[in-house]
């Protein structure tokens, strides 16, 4: 066996351990879900590095926020950032689109499609074991009959338990919160607080489960959350 088929063969066997994963963990989600009355959130988020300075990011989420609703969501997101210096202080120019099933009655529903151009501007920083990050993000958001401009500033932290540094092989506290500000009226829109656990596969893939809050001013969620994240460069 040559050096490209042995890569190939083992690539194909994680890939499929990780779709097998997520297919059991969006039937557990639905089972939990319907038990518990609590929503599920699936994520994928990839930032892809090259030329050393410049990043593509993409990603794609699922979310139903009610498993009791015929409510969902999908987002897709896009962007170019760069780095203003070394592997920090990372600067984004992207695109999203969201597209929300909203319930008419128990049968019908009405889908809703959302176009964003957004700007955000990362940093990240540690202190002993606690790796910080801030995130600011301004998102100019186009409706079908409306446009709105909305701002979030991004605060997480993640704590290593089983070593003293996040790279492979490290179990990992994770903690975020969100908050989501409106440019127009009503100005305060949703908060996020998350709190779950994260484990890197490797120093490019890592993921993380737990539970989120979404807090707005009609409603208090409790969501369950699983997130992969792929960092491998171009």
């Amino acid at each position: 066996m040559n050096l490209t088929n042995f890569i190939y063969r083992n690539l194909m066997n994680y890939f499929k351990r990780i779709a097998i994963f997520f297919i059991s963990l969006v039937i557990s989600l639905s089972v939990f879900g319907q038990q518990k009355n609590i929503g599920g959130w699936l994520g994928y988020f990839g930032n892809q590095s090259f030329k050393t300075k410049w990043n593509i990011h993409n990603e794609f989420q699922y979310r139903k926020s009610n498993p009791s609703s015929i409510n969902n969501t999908f987002i897709f997101r896009t962007g170019l950032g760069l780095n203003l210096s070394e592997n920090n202080n990372n600067v984004l120019l992207g695109y999203g689109f969201i597209q929300s099933s909203l319930a008419i009655n128990e049968t019908e529903k009405k889908i809703n499609n959302e176009h964003r151009v957004f700007q955000q501007f990362i940093t990240k920083n540690k202190i002993n074991k606690f790796y910080l990050m801030h995130r600011l993000r301004l998102e100019e958001r186009f409706f079908s009959d409306d446009f709105q401009l909305r701002f979030r500033y991004f605060l997480s932290m993640n704590i290593p338990l089983n070593k003293s540094e996040l790279n492979q092989n490290t179990i990992y506290i994770s903690l975020y919160n969100e908050l989501f500000l409106n440019a127009q009226n009503n100005v305060f829109d949703q908060n996020r607080a998350f709190g779950g656990l994260g484990y890197f596969i490797n120093k490019h893939l890592k993921s993380e489960l737990g539970v989120l809050n979404q807090l707005t001013r009609n409603q208090n969620l409790y969501i369950l959350q699983f997130s992969l994240f792929n960092n491998i460069p171009f």
